[in-house]
């Protein structure tokens, strides 16, 4: 189990970060593409300073493993994943959402509430694709893979970009039980593509 963890200001990730410590999870995953109220409303994971600070402040309270999610919006992702890299990040997720709208012409309103939200789902994945694999480049640690993963090739798709686990989302929305079903359908193509282990996998793409 691995706990989700955000907050408004970087004590907050701290805090909660602190008050796992005795939960029965195996890890945590910092989302650092909430706004941040000292940042003046900017996302933590735009900048690899503050990302940094951030990461050091929860490993600093944390007896847990930690991964920290990225957003596609920060202007260079390689930046944010070797800066908190360097403050002690046991792993990377990536994508989270993409900022997005959608709008309603017959009322002339935004459909969301908040007028933005985020775009997930099949449509981003080519762009996760593209992040996990200039990510998975440039850094040391696991990189945890996502971003429209339906099917056990789109997973495949990720670990030869680099990634060593993937994530499912909007997937589970659809269908509550897609996880299992893309675990078999990787099998499946693992056998028929005579792999022995699906680490093999991982940054196996041939460029």
């Amino acid at each position: 189990m691995i706990a989700n963890i955000a907050g408004s200001r970087i004590e907050d990730y701290a805090a909660v970060a602190e008050r796992l410590n005795d939960a029965p999870v195996a890890m945590l995953e910092l989302n650092i593409s909430c706004p941040n109220v000292k940042l003046g409303g900017a996302s933590l994971g735009t900048d690899p300073a503050s990302a940094a600070e951030c990461t050091r402040a929860v490993k600093a309270v944390t007896n847990k493993p930690l991964i920290v999610k990225l957003t596609p919006a920060a202007g260079n992702i390689v930046a944010v994943a070797k800066a908190v890299e360097d403050a002690g990040a046991d792993a990377v997720s990536l994508i989270n959402t993409l900022p997005a709208m959608a709008v309603d012409v017959h009322t002339r309103r935004p459909v969301l509430g908040n007028v933005t939200g985020g775009l997930s789902g099949p449509a981003i994945k080519p762009v996760a694709l593209k992040m996990v694999y200039d990510v998975s480049q440039a850094v040391s640690i696991p990189v945890v893979g996502m971003g429209g993963i339906m099917t056990g090739e789109d997973a495949a798709a990720f670990m030869l970009c680099g990634a060593t686990a993937v994530m499912t989302g909007t997937a589970n929305l659809l269908d509550p039980g897609a996880s299992l079903r893309i675990i078999d359908d990787l099998r499946c193509y693992a056998e028929k593509a005579n792999i022995q282990e699906i680490s093999a996998l991982t940054g196996a793409l041939e460029v």
